[in-house]
This record gives C-alpha cells, structure tokens and sequence, in this order.
C-alpha cells in the first residue's frame, strides 16, 4: 500500500473576507460528509460551463460567498445548497461531492524508472493513478510528489481531479494546453506517444486523450476507422486539425521534389512503428528497409536533419518551419484527439470540447505553418 504524507495542512476557516453564509453552516444533523474524504468538484464543473461564481449561485439559489467557500472547502455545504448546486449544474451530488476512502490506493500508470521519484497526479475513470515525470510536449510541469519506496510525499499541486492527461505526437499541443488552462482553470499534462502507442493507454484507461493521425484528409472515414482497427468501438474522435506532413530536407541539397528525394542516395531518418509519420514513410518508400536513425518525434526528425545526421525525414510542416528547414509536402492529414465515449460527460473532457472551439484557439492554431482549423471541435462516435 502506498501511503501518503502530505507537506501541507489546511486549516479552519470561515468564508473568506470573514462572512457567514446560511447555506454552508456545518451541523452534525445536515452535512453530507462526516469522517470521510470529500472530493469536490464544483469549481471544475463550473468552468466547463463557462459560468461565473455569481452566475451558480444565482441558478443554485445560494448567494456567491457560498459559491465562493464550498470551491475551496473551507466549509461543508448542507444539503440544501449540495442539491441546489448538484441541480444547477446537472449533475447528482455524488457526481458533485463524491465522497472516497482516505486511505484509497494510488497506483502507477506505468512503473516509474528509479526511486526517489517525481510523480503528477489524476483521476482517470474513477481510479487515481501515479504518473513518472517526464519531457511533456508543453516543457517542465510541476510534480505532484515524490515517491519512495511505498511512501508518496505530497507537495501544493493541482487536484488529481482537475488534471486531464493526453498523449499525442502533436508539437502545437502547447497552444491547446495553455488554452484549456485560461478557459477552465484546470491542467492539461501532455506526454509524447505516437498514435497507436496513445491509442492503447486511452484503451487501458491510462490517460484520458489520445492523438491520432492515421488518415489522410481525403479518406472518407478518417481517424474513426484507425480508431476502431485499434481498439474497437466506445471511443469519440473529435477534430483538432488538419495538417501537412512531408519530407524535411538539409539546407544545400539539390533534392526539388519527393520523386528526387526517394531516387537519391541520402541518409534518412525515421520514426518508430505505430507513428503516423511511419506510416507515411513506409507508404512512400514501399518495401525499403526501414532507416536505422529513429527519432522520437516530430521536432526529433527535424532536428537530426538540421544538426547534419540525417539528409531527409518524414515530420510536420510546422516542425520543419522551426529547424528552418526546406519542406516538400507530401499529403494532407487529419489529426483527431480520441477519448472514451463513457468518459464524455466528464467536466474535463468538456472542458477540453470547449477549448476546441474557441475562437481564441482556432485563430492560433491556424496560423502555424500547415495547420488548418476547418471543422476543429466537430464530433464523430465510434460504434
């Protein structure tokens, strides 16, 4: 059993600014938890709708110092203003204020590599799960604690319950992390996988987003057939992009088109099996042996053609922009986040919808080199 030891306490309170508010007054006749550990995930909701503080308490009945107090647990809301919130934002109050075990067990999504060791964590269906920090695409994010042995330090960090984990490929995830972060208040935590490789941690219930590109943008069915060759039905994909992926070339070949690259004696650089940027390899080099040099990712790819160990490789448009590298498209892609369909209720996940179609984020993400945002935020189901 891991148990935890938190570096923080938290101490009495009253509402803050020193009011009294009728609809959080704590008695042991009208409370909805005693000796247990609450989760409270007023503030989460709120935000997902985009609502004000003033705005709940107007729907909820209750006045904003209520609002304001129960969001950062200084006092237990009564049962009166637990089902006025729980109505207002259409939700039952476990959903709200479900109360858990204090001594439930974190567990590891994976193993972590060594001891001490760094850890974020997040509730990802129903369990909380232990995270090994490592290189995210939005640079370094604070850890949550630190493990050692089956001890887990704690630190002041982000609720594990407002903290939505993605994996993707995709090098503009920071523009969405940061959107979804100024829009509802929660953290975003993005970790580098290939599609498949993210495809099958949202299958196992490891993270809640995973990245796909597996489609070019002319195939009817798109990302939703991947998606459902991988893991099979009960999944959503929604539509972040579509992007231009091809051949970054080193400054001073002669290479002008993709024909010319693949007749020429140049050293290549790849990416692993499951990519899409592999898949795109393969297709184009037909049953050549794959290159030796494998890149991480996109930005991997790019910068071993622009350091001089490699002549070529298949990554973004973007990524090949940033090295100052020359580009030679090749197709047109569509990149989709993929999420389980029974997880679509979840303030995050509709937190994230919600950063999607921002017109802020739209506007952003279709002015780097290669993205377009036409029908970004649009929903398919996979049956």
């Amino acid at each position: 059993m891991l148990s935890w030891e938190t570096s923080t306490t938290r101490g009495a309170g009253g509402v803050p600014g020193g009011e009294v508010d009728n609809d959080i007054i704590i008695s042991y006749s009208d409370t909805i938890m005693s000796h247990c550990q609450i989760s409270n995930r007023v503030q989460v909701r709120r935000r997902a709708r985009g609502w004000s503080q003033v705005e709940l308490a107007q729907r909820a009945g209750i006045s904003r110092a209520a609002v304001s107090a129960i969001e950062i647990t200084r006092l237990t809301p009564s049962v009166t203003a637990a089902l006025g919130l729980a109505r207002a934002l259409g939700c039952s109050v476990e959903d709200l204020f479900g109360v858990g075990s204090a001594t439930s067990e974190p567990e590891w999504a994976w193993p972590a590599p060594h001891e001490p060791a760094p850890c974020w964590r997040a509730v990802v269906q129903n369990r909380t799960l232990l995270y090994p920090v490592e290189h995210t695409l939005t640079g370094t994010v604070a850890h949550d604690g630190v493990v050692q042995g089956k001890t887990v330090s704690t630190r002041p960090a982000v609720a594990p319950e407002n903290t939505l984990v993605v994996a993707t490929c995709d090098p503009a995830a920071g523009l969405l992390a940061r959107a979804y972060q100024q829009a509802s208040g929660l953290r975003m935590i993005v970790l580098p996988r290939s599609s498949r490789q993210a495809l099958e941690l949202v299958a196992q219930g490891l993270v809640h987003v995973a990245g796909v590109h597996l489609a070019a943008t002319s195939d009817r069915l798109g990302n939703a057939q991947a998606v459902r060759a991988c893991v099979g039905p009960g999944f959503c994909v929604v539509r972040v992009a579509s992007w231009q992926e091809g051949l970054a070339l080193a400054p001073g070949l002669g290479v002008k088109t993709v024909g010319g690259a693949l007749r020429s004696r140049l050293t290549w650089v790849g990416r692993e099996t499951g990519s899409g940027a592999r898949q795109c390899l393969d297709e184009l080099r037909g049953g050549r042996r794959p290159p030796r040099m494998i890149a991480r990712d996109h930005r991997g790819v790019a910068e071993a053609v622009r350091s001089g160990w490699a002549d070529v490789g298949v990554c973004l448009q973007l990524a090949c922009a940033e090295a100052g590298l020359r580009f030679l498209s090749i197709r047109e892609e569509a990149y989709d986040l993929c999420f389980a369909a029974a997880t679509e209720a979840d303030p995050r996940i509709q937190a994230l919808l919600g950063a999607l179609r921002s017109p802020q984020y739209r506007e952003q993400l279709a002015a780097l080199p290669g993205y377009s945002a036409a029908n970004i935020g649009d929903v398919t189901r996979v049956n």
